[in-house]
């Protein structure tokens, strides 16, 4: 799953963590080249390697290897891309209405939250608008408004949903960026909204496990940061490469005095390479 990409990098999003940030590379290495035919489907595997907090506004990170799967599929109605897998609801020259998707990664033996419960993984779906504001003809730069809403729930026995998170972002795509031919820079930017139960999830903490320095909390719901990424992928004829940057603040937002919200900004970044193993022999419709 590449729900977002290096290049227009990031319905990556809030918190997002391992997943969401193995996603962003897979996603960017996936990014259309302008004149070029797109294949039905082409499909390849590769390794990466991402530093990341563990939750927005932990004061604890890791760098981690990972593998990178990388999937592209052009179908009539479905799609998986570096806008991530989706249906095709509506789709006119400059709006598009698609189905969104992501996912966090569970947190465990986190300091900051001894004695509380783990954080399960998450999925992440709704729908997106995405309106192209502006496209130039050879296709080299597209400067698209992206307007996600997502539902998230739960994975485990009995999953259940756990609030919203709607996250609009202004993303930048240059084609041959900085005169290297192939070369794709992506900008991608703007400000995260949640509601209260989702807020709950991650920030909250309930009487019975507050502590001395720790004390009970609950998160209100709204305003929960920004993000702003830069990324670079470049396809080669065996291979793709990518590496990216987040930054990430949590200045203003609605839970920042939640005793779990020790760091309110922080950097992350994550580089990959995959090989394309195969390719269909035709090209999208």
């Amino acid at each position: 799953m590449a729900p977002d990409t290096l290049s227009t990098p990031a319905r990556a999003a809030a918190r997002r963590r391992g997943a969401g940030l193995a996603a962003a590379m897979i996603g960017a290495l996936a990014a259309p080249r302008p004149g070029i035919a797109e294949p039905l489907w082409e499909y390849g595997l590769g390794v990466g390697a991402i530093g990341f907090a563990d939750y927005r506004g932990a004061d604890t990170s890791h760098v981690y290897p990972l593998p990178v799967p990388y999937l592209l599929y052009n179908g009539e109605f479905l799609k998986a891309d570096r806008d991530g897998v989706r249906g095709q609801l509506f789709d006119q020259d400059r709006v598009d209405l698609s189905l969104s998707a992501n996912a966090t990664t569970p947190v465990r033996n986190n300091s900051a939250r001894g004695g509380m419960p783990d954080l399960r993984s998450t999925v992440e779906i709704g729908p997106s608008l995405d309106l192209t504001l502006l496209r130039t003809e050879d296709g080299r730069v597209k400067i698209d408004l992206r307007l996600p809403l997502r539902i998230a729930y739960t994975v485990e026995a009995s999953p259940h949903d756990i609030g919203w998170d709607f996250e609009p972002r202004a993303a930048v795509d240059l084609a041959d960026a900085f005169g290297v031919p192939g070369l794709k820079l992506g900008l991608l930017g703007g400000p995260l909204f949640q509601d209260r139960r989702y807020d709950d999830y991650f920030y909250s903490v309930a009487p019975r496990y507050a502590l001395p320095g720790r004390p009970a909390y609950q998160a209100p719901g709204g305003y929960a940061g920004t993000q702003a990424l830069a990324a670079l992928s470049k396809r080669f004829p065996a291979y793709w490469v990518g590496a990216y940057v987040r930054f990430d603040t949590l200045a203003g937002a609605v839970f920042d005095p939640s005793p779990l919200v020790l760091r309110d900004r922080y950097w992350s970044s994550g580089v990959a390479i995959v090989w394309m193993l195969g390719r269909s022999g035709r090209d999208a419709p």
